[in-house]
């Protein structure tokens, strides 16, 4: 593109230059003529006294010796035979005899080109008598084109230094039009190479087209991210959400006992476990989406735990698991859809099943505040070794096979709503997971602001740790 425009400036300038100076060469060489001869006219005419006063050759070689031309022998007169007199011709002529009776019969000044170069100019003048001679001035080739040559070395000149100064101009503009769409191309190859995180500098110079084409493109590459993200987010959320009901195939299938089918069920359900493990961790491989839930989104949280607590007590039960809710008893409304709540909770609730041992007790807790509900889900198992390892976003180094996605599906819901996820020792002896559901992130305290959670996830994203 760069040379391109080069090419470009340098065609139309040398076109501009050859239309201008090609005429303008033309009309100083004519210029440079029209004084030759118009000299040669005046010098011509300068011996026209002369002629009309005598006729005496003698008198006429001494008036012709006296002026610039015939002191230069570059000035002849003939004169035609008047009465008994001959016909006299008063220095070398140059022209033949021919030119010089037309110039006499025609009346008017007349050039003629001569072989050897040059050119006569043959002015007829009236004699005393009435007769006409013709006086003739050699005009030399160097005097025709005196100047010509300096005059079109002069335009050469003048039409180079335009055509450089255009070439370099227009490699300047190129290199501010070439830069940032090089830029702008480089970055969709890397976009197009799998680097994501590739965005273009807007850049300060160039023209204003390719800011807002190098802005446009930033903003479709965060919406191709945000949508490939959300869709790696929902795959990993509904992989996830299969945990549940395999956590009760599990159970139930360690109590079938022992014989062929049994041990052929417990594989079935281990293998299909291990591959959802499997979806779940290449689904997340790549950067986190924006938290779900959104504007309009909501439902109440104590219908949501009861639901969810009728479906797991009966496996609580089985395992002889006590179970205790509080504060599920009247309507908390939040701003998030029921189906990520419930998937929230299911994730929680099956990592107590998962990684405590049968018969640990758990409780479920909702604290209704005036900007916030806090859901606490308590245990009393061994409790998590290193809680801030725990909360990293997607870990798949934890114990006990987990996928590290447990608490970040709950962390997820709690930060759409401004909210964060925070575990801590229980009352139980056990793990405490506390989500904090904001009900209006613009009401939260500044220390609890947008800043400070973004701070955390910050954080967080440089943990490592355990959570399913």
């Amino acid at each position: 593109m760069r040379w391109e425009l080069v090419k470009v400036c340098l065609a139309v300038t040398a076109m501009v230059v050859v239309a201008f100076a090609v005429p303008f060469g033309l009309v100083i060489q004519e210029m440079a003529s029209d004084r030759a001869f118009s000299n040669a006219e005046r010098q011509a005419a300068s011996i026209g006294p002369t002629l009309s006063i005598t006729a005496d050759p003698a008198q006429l070689r001494r008036a012709v010796e006296s002026t610039q031309m015939g002191a230069a022998r570059r000035m002849a007169v003939h004169v035609p035979a008047v009465g008994d007199s001959p016909s006299v011709d008063i220095g070398d002529g140059w022209a033949d005899a021919h030119a010089v009776a037309e110039t006499r019969r025609i009346g008017r000044a007349t050039t003629v080109p001569l072989a050897g170069g040059g050119s006569a100019l043959l002015q007829p003048t009236a004699l005393g008598s009435g007769d006409i001679a013709v006086v003739e001035i050699f005009v030399p080739e160097s005097e025709v084109s005196n100047g010509v040559a300096t005059a079109w070395m002069v335009l050469a000149g003048v039409g180079a230094a335009l055509i450089v100064g255009s070439v370099a101009v227009a490699d300047r503009l190129g290199v501010r039009l070439v830069r940032p769409a090089e830029r702008l191309a480089d970055t969709a190859r890397q976009l197009g190479e799998g680097r994501l995180g590739a965005r273009v500098p807007e850049p300060q110079d160039g023209p204003k087209e390719l800011r807002w084409a190098a802005v446009a493109f930033n903003s479709m590459a965060d919406q191709v991210v945000e949508l490939l993200a959300n869709e790696r987010e929902l795959a990993a959320d509904l992989s996830h959400r299969l945990r549940t009901p395999l956590t009760v195939l599990r159970l139930n299938a360690a109590s079938l006992g022992d014989g062929p089918a049994a041990e052929q069920t417990r594989s079935a359900v281990e293998q299909l476990e291990r591959e959802v493990d499997t979806i779940i961790r290449t689904a997340r491989q790549q950067r986190p989406a924006p938290a779900l839930g959104g504007a309009g989104a909501g439902c109440d949280v104590s219908e949501v735990i009861r639901d969810r607590m009728a479906f797991w007590s009966a496996l609580a039960e089985d395992e002889g698991r006590e179970v205790r809710l509080a504060g599920v008893g009247r309507t908390v409304r939040i701003p998030v859809a029921r189906p990520e709540l419930a998937a929230a909770l299911d994730a929680l609730l099956g990592n107590v099943f998962r990684h405590t041992p049968e018969g640990t007790p758990f409780a479920v807790d909702v604290h209704d505040g005036q900007d916030a509900v806090i859901v606490l889900v308590s245990d009393a198992g061994p409790g998590i070794t290193d809680p801030d390892a725990a909360l990293r976003r997607g870990n798949d180094g934890g114990r006990d096979g987990s996928t590290g996605l447990g608490l970040d599906i709950a962390r997820r819901v709690a930060e759409s709503t401004g909210g964060d996820v925070r575990l801590g020792r229980s009352v139980l002896g056990g793990t405490e997971v506390r989500v904090w559901i904001a009900l209006d992130g613009r009401d939260r305290p500044a220390a609890e602001g947008a800043g400070a959670r973004r701070g955390r996830r910050k954080r967080r994203g440089d943990r490592s740790g355990r959570s399913n």
